[in-house]
């Protein structure tokens, strides 16, 4: 092998590199057959025992894309509407609410962008009307032209999207997906593909949550109980439920569901909570007989005097309580500056009915979450439960200080997108800006909500408008069929080299097993994601592979019938084939740069695995099989067929 030291040396050091980027995958794949051959009830005890070597293996295995392990593709969609409601604040008023109502409606069934139809409508209602008398900022001032304006809301919406995504980006690396998918869609939606996720239900509520932190002082429990017997008293009088409430009755969420009126719940603790109530203390001289059939009381539960809870509502009950709510007769019962939040998850008091606490809190903040530095996931020394512990900035801390110091035995509601997490009783005044949300059930929720804080709050609300789960069953028939695909199309060519070119083509198919080895091994060493049309690159891979083949060994024919020896052939075949297969392989190599840029998703993982495939053709057909021939023909001696 003299002079092929250093092509010999090539060829051991990227076989060996391959391997040792495939290590990982063939390690998953053997503990995989493992865990499966155990008994069902042993294999979660084995994951268990073996959690940091498996999750080790798993980060550095060959990663699988959406469609091969299993998955949600959700897409998203942000809020503009509200954010143009943020910009305004108390500039609004009925003629903005109507417009951005009219225009949010086109926005959703026409094809346009919902500023140019909130412009284009409120110029409609008046053409001279200025939109500078709305809104505010370093750049917009009350003679500012409405393009001005436009432009100014147009650079807020992008500049949402943009902070969306980035945020989203964060909360999906906290999570720990491996390989997600976070692409822009048009001009306010956002499309994510999370691959391995087994719990959707936790995805939702990490990419909906805001991240609206707030802590608010709660209601007066005298006046809350004053306000609770004049609501039983209002139906006691008006026994007839409103029109919508028994609309709503009817479409009540399934146990476990978000209560209607409300974004994203979890747990809270309701540990200390007075369960002994005797509903006849709420009314002067009343009697349980006089109760009977109250709309109000067959649907809230009240807890008793002296508390800051309005009351407990069954979550088969939630949409009618929230009818209820939505009577302004029922809302002007309400002590003022007051609102009723849910609590995060439905508590367990011991019946088969699951319950959320219903918690009376006042509307304006006394802090926000801006304030907060850090976050982390703590535990209760008394208790070991897990709870967020949080740290504020000199602002935050001195204002905490003053508000924990005036309110010395009252409760204060730890409020996070809509909810309340928990609601402490103040025992002294809190200095140095420290804090924390307890009532958790698992270090997970903990940790998700130390994920959303961290990450930010999102500059809009997000909804998610469309949602696709791929069942991991799926995925797998997914990877056989391209198994089955890429071991088939290898057959055929390999048969088809075999028979045209005899002892060439047995060549040319060993380098068709080592590009397929270098593939697999770019991939994994790239940290690259393996896809369906990824599988579909590799195949047409198989295919390209013996091009370059095919025009050395043309080549090396007409150096033979010419009357070359068969050295000088060789020698002659490579020289003069290899323009033309740098050519072509190069300008498909482009491509492949041009729809990696371009493209998105499944396109991706096809010009991926392209380019992956071209670099190793390459080197297998040019450098591999030289090596090869010119062992056989120099060392050996031996006769060497091209058909």
């Amino acid at each position: 092998m003299q002079g092929n030291g250093f092509k010999i040396g090539l060829v051991i050091f990227f076989l060996a590199l391959s391997f040792w980027y495939l290590f990982p995958s063939m390690q998953g794949l053997y503990y995989n057959r493992k865990i499966n051959n155990l008994p069902e009830e042993e294999q979660e005890a084995f994951r268990q025992d073996n959690y940091t070597k498996l999750r080790s293996i798993q980060e550095d295995a060959l990663k699988l894309g959406l469609d091969l392990q299993g998955g949600m593709h959700v897409t998203l969609e942000v809020g503009l509407t509200e954010l143009l409601e943020q910009l305004a604040d108390e500039r609004r008023d009925e003629t903005f609410d109507a417009v951005l109502r009219e225009a949010s409606q086109r926005a959703n069934v026409e094809d346009v962008a919902l500023i140019n139809a909130f412009q284009q409508e409120f110029e409609k209602r008046d053409a001279n009307a200025s939109l500078s008398r709305y809104f505010r900022s370093e750049d917009i001032t009350r003679r500012s032209s409405n393009a001005e304006v436009i432009g100014y809301l147009q650079q807020q919406a992008d500049d949402a999207i943009v902070r969306a995504i980035e945020i989203i980006r964060n909360r999906v690396d906290r999570f720990g997906v491996t390989e997600p998918s976070i692409q822009r869609q048009g001009s306010r939606r956002i499309v994510v593909e999370l691959p391995g996720i087994d719990d959707p239900e936790r995805v939702r509520k990490l990419l909906k949550g805001t991240a609206r932190l707030e802590f608010r002082l709660m209601a007066d429990p005298g006046e809350l109980n004053t306000s609770i017997q004049r609501i039983i008293q209002h139906f006691e009088v008006d026994v007839a439920m409103p029109d919508t409430a028994a609309a709503d009755t009817t479409a009540a969420p399934e146990t476990g569901d978000t209560p209607e009126a409300l974004p994203d719940v979890a747990e809270v603790d309701s540990a200390g909570v007075d369960t002994s109530f005797d509903v006849t203390q709420l009314l002067d001289g009343g009697d349980d007989a006089g109760l009977a059939g109250n709309p109000f009381l067959d649907i809230v539960q009240p807890v008793g005097q002296g508390s800051v809870i309005f009351g407990r509502v069954s979550v088969q009950d939630t949409a009618a309580f929230n009818a209820m709510l939505r009577d302004p007769k029922v809302l002007n019962l309400l002590p003022r500056n007051i609102e009723l939040l849910y609590s995060a998850n439905p508590m367990d008091i011991g019946q088969e009915v699951e319950y959320y606490e219903v918690l009376a809190v006042n509307i304006d903040a006394e802090l926000t979450g801006e304030v907060i530095t850090d976050a982390r996931v703590d535990f209760d020394q008394s208790t070991n439960l897990p709870q967020v512990g949080m740290n504020m900035n000199s602002e935050g801390a001195r204002i905490w200080s003053r508000v924990t110091g005036a309110n010395v035995g009252k409760n204060i509601a730890i409020v996070l997108d809509g909810v309340v997490y928990s609601y402490p009783n103040v025992l002294g005044k809190i200095p140095g800006g420290r804090s924390q949300i307890t009532g958790l059930d698992s270090r997970q929720e903990a940790e998700d909500i130390v994920t959303v804080l961290k990450s930010g709050a999102l500059p809009a609300p997000v909804n998610i408008v469309e949602e696709r789960t791929v069942g991991p069953s799926l995925g797998q028939a997914s990877i056989q069929a391209g198994f089955r695909s890429v071991m088939v199309g290898l057959l055929i060519v390999a048969i088809f080299m075999i028979f045209y070119y005899r002892t060439g083509g047995v060549v040319a198919d060993l380098a068709l097993m080592i590009n397929l080895i270098f593939i697999l091994g770019i991939l994994a060493g790239f940290n690259a994601t393996l896809t369906l049309p990824g599988i579909a690159g590799i195949v047409l891979t198989i295919g390209m592979a013996v091009d370059a083949n095919v025009l050395i060994f043309e080549r090396i024919r007409e150096e033979q019938n010419s009357g070359k020896t068969l050295k000088a052939s060789i020698d002659g075949g490579y020289a003069k084939a290899l323009s033309a297969i740098i050519d072509a392989n190069i300008t498909t190599f482009f491509v492949g740069v041009i729809l990696y840029s371009f493209g998105i998703g499944p396109i991706q993982g096809f010009a991926v695995t392209l380019m992956a495939g071209i670099l190793a053709s390459l080197f297998s057909a040019i450098v591999f099989t030289r090596i090869i021939f010119d062992y056989m023909v120099i060392e050996r001696r031996m006769s060497v067929s091209y058909g």
